[in-house]
């Protein structure tokens, strides 16, 4: 079961860490979708690794032993929102990490115009002022699915949401 107080890693890094155009790239994802360093970009691409390996070992199996499978992975993967309802396995091996990123609330909260940038959207969603449904969540990389898609908004209430109502009037004065 393992020590509570030592939790198992959910990332592992890349194989060779010192590639200029690796780390290019890094720093442009971390950047673009706001992350605070390259353990949660590196989390993100494990679990599409993860996610790409299942449907790697589904099409290497026979079409009726792997039935049941590949409904509940597909399933799994259209309520998360990373594919479409009328997706295929071959569709799964497409996906890249950029649409696991679009899938966090730090960037629905930015895509969906509740904050400027995406820096602000991470500090809201920390700072308590993000409701998911029902519930409060402070975790910007918590997954959104796609039935809670529509409730993602800011708390009422909040101090944010009274910057916003002051915003909006004087920005509709200006026009």
């Amino acid at each position: 079961m393992g020590d509570p107080k030592k939790p198992r890693k959910k990332y592992a890094t890349p194989r060779s860490t010192w590639q200029t155009d690796q780390i290019a790239r890094e720093l442009w994802l971390v950047g673009k979708y706001g992350l605070r360093n390259k353990r949660e970009l590196w989390t993100a691409e494990t679990e599409l690794s993860r996610i790409r390996n299942q449907a790697r070992k589904l099409l290497a199996e026979s079409i009726d032993t792997r039935a049941e499978t590949e409904k509940r992975l597909l399933l799994s993967l259209i309520r998360k929102g990373l594919i479409g309802s009328s997706s295929s396995l071959d569709d799964i091996l497409g996906l890249t990490v950029e649409s696991l990123l679009e899938r966090r609330l730090q960037s629905m909260v930015k895509s969906k115009g509740l904050a400027l940038s995406i820096q602000a959207a991470r500090q809201a969603v920390t700072h308590g002022h993000i409701k998911v449904g029902n519930r409060r969540v402070t975790i910007p990389g918590f997954l959104v699915r796609r039935d809670e898609e529509s409730t993602v908004r800011i708390i009422e209430g909040s101090t944010l949401a009274k910057l916003m109502v002051e915003a909006v009037p004087s920005a509709q004065q200006e026009e």
